[in-house]
């Protein structure tokens, strides 16, 4: 009986400076959580500033189908080239005239929706060129910089559509 007595002896030794969880791991757990939880911030915030970006693009897409809907409702001006400009800054964008044509009243909407979606800026600018058998390719420019480190500030949305 007395070997049994002399192992139970020895194991409580052995352990008696294991009794617990020492500050020390408690600290080195929490530091990992916490450059854990650091990371996972900083994918959210780049995944919403990528969001963002994709968001502009969207929205130059659908100014882009917008005035080329407008186009065909007036094919005849936009095959004589009533619609083709150089360039449309959506921070010069000019005011509607009484007499203005629809053609011209369409541009300068479509001046404004640019910047409303996408920034009243100098670096927002849309361009239409429309050939006389109604091949349309209309352009929008914009400034990406809310996109983060991942691209270039300076965007462009390129259409090609048939009237």
């Amino acid at each position: 009986m007395r070997p049994v007595h002399v192992v139970g002896q020895r194991a409580a030794r052995l352990h008696a400076g294991q009794s617990g969880v020492g500050l020390i791991e408690v600290l080195v757990a929490v530091l990992v959580l916490s450059i854990a939880f650091l990371g996972i911030a900083a994918l959210q915030a780049l995944s919403l500033s990528t969001n963002n970006s994709a968001m502009a693009r969207s929205m130059a897409t659908i100014d882009s189908y917008s005035i080329l809907d407008a186009m065909r409702a007036d094919a005849a001006s936009a095959r004589g080239g009533a619609y083709n400009t150089t360039a449309t800054k959506a921070s010069a964008c000019p005011a509607v005239a009484t007499t203005a044509s629809l053609s011209n009243a369409q541009l300068i909407q479509w001046c404004n929706q640019l910047g409303a979606d996408l920034g009243k800026t100098a670096n927002t600018i849309g361009a239409i060129n429309c050939s006389s058998s109604g091949d349309c390719t209309i352009t929008i420019t914009f400034d990406d910089s809310r996109g983060g480190a991942g691209g270039t500030s300076a965007q462009a949305v390129t259409t090609r559509a048939m009237l």
